[in-house]
């Protein structure tokens, strides 16, 4: 007697696994049912000995997000209009340097769209079949973070096309003669991309995206709201002095003052302090190399090296990298927005130039040929 066969399950390509683990961080429940208390899940259970809680520092709400005031006021609009329609909110595309927030304003979206988010970058997604394992987990008006997004692989971003724009995705079964497309629909969601890069992300992907918003750098009085909120959380005082002091050398950015405020309780707690105080912040800047501008060790040096072996430029990204000793990647995203923010450094068309502040503030006299006020106008002066 034959043996009753099996039900056949979904037709899947070989590189489709049924059940793949999660890409990149858990599920963040952020919609109904969901505790208060819900966060990002460890990639591992603790042990006795290490649970140790930590209050997590990342807003939840509209509410509890500090600055970028336009954005937010945008996006509580977009928000509830998709809401209301019971629509999943149109894709979004967050622009900026690092440590600004976005994936921290990726996740408030979702908790204000109420529904799950599922966080990955675009270095991790390697193959089409990551991207349909992850379209096909989500639930309908689910988030899908992308950080990174201007590094996903050309094969991946084909995949995602269709299933932005009609939440569906074709993948090939077989191969020679055999081979035949099978269409795999998603439930309607929204995709939300990051990047530091904006000029790297592909013409036909960013054109997807129904909303794009740039983040700004935070100015000193978010940013000691910012702090004081940290301080709240983290149950250590903080004087209103030593807040101005931290906000003045975090270079604008929330993801570096949250770090000099938690390097300075360091310095307070060990020095017996019930609070940091301007004090502490004079001696633990001191020991971090942090200037009053917020320049440390790597940004002096570029400026040194710009100024001192290249008489100010212009020099070739890679060139400054190598003489510094980091990457260019490195260089680009974390130190030259900064310093041309302030007014330091002047990108042109032949590689990077010495503003006449940078000459000041490390106190040498640029040459005689070199006193330009404008450093585009040595692109015209320059000869050869």
């Amino acid at each position: 007697m034959a043996r009753p066969r099996k039900p056949a399950g979904p037709l899947l390509p070989p590189d489709l696994p049924p059940a793949p683990p999660p890409v990149g961080p858990e599920i963040v429940r952020t919609g109904a049912g969901a505790s208060s208390g819900d966060s990002v899940l460890s990639p591992r259970p603790l042990g006795d000995e290490e649970e140790v809680l930590v209050p997590s520092l990342r807003p939840r709400r509209f509410p509890e997000f500090i600055g970028q005031r336009q954005i937010v006021e945008k996006l509580q609009v977009f928000i509830a209009a998709a809401r209301q329609r019971g629509e999943p909110l149109d894709h979004t595309l967050l622009l900026g340097p690092p440590g600004l927030g976005k994936t921290t304003l990726a996740n408030v979206i979702a908790a204000e769209m109420g529904v799950q988010i599922r966080i990955t970058s675009g270095p991790v997604l390697t193959r089409a079949g990551d991207v349909a394992a992850l379209l096909t987990g989500l639930q309908a008006r689910d988030v899908l973070f992308i950080d990174e997004i201007h590094r996903l692989n050309k094969s991946v971003e084909e995949v995602l096309y269709p299933a932005m724009e009609d939440y569906h995705f074709d993948v090939l079964i077989g191969k020679g003669p055999t081979a035949r497309s099978l269409r795999l629909k998603v439930q309607p969601f929204t995709l939300i991309g990051a990047t530091t890069r904006e000029g790297d992300v592909a013409a036909p992907l960013r054109s997807r995206f129904g909303v794009v918003s740039r983040i700004d750098y935070y100015t000193t009085d978010e940013l000691i709201q910012l702090l004081h909120s940290v301080s709240r959380r983290l149950a250590f005082p903080l004087e209103e002095a030593a807040a101005g002091e931290i906000a003045r050398r975090a270079r604008g950015t929330p993801r570096v003052a949250i770090r000099l405020f938690k390097r300075m309780r360091d310095v307070a707690q060990v020095d017996g302090r019930p609070a940091i105080t301007p004090a502490t912040v004079e001696r633990g800047m001191e020991m971090l190399k942090v200037d009053r501008l917020g320049l440390d060790y790597i940004d002096r040096r570029i400026l040194e090296v710009l100024l001192r072996r290249f008489d100010g430029g212009p020099v070739s990204l890679d060139t400054l990298a190598v003489s510094v000793g980091e990457e260019p990647d490195t260089l680009y995203d974390v130190y030259e927005s900064f310093l041309i923010q302030i007014g330091f450094l002047a990108r042109t068309n032949r590689g990077r130039v010495a503003t006449r502040l940078a000459w000041e503030y490390m106190g040498l006299k640029p040459p005689a040929d070199r006193v330009i006020d404008d450093p585009q106008k040595r692109l015209f002066t320059d000869e050869g």
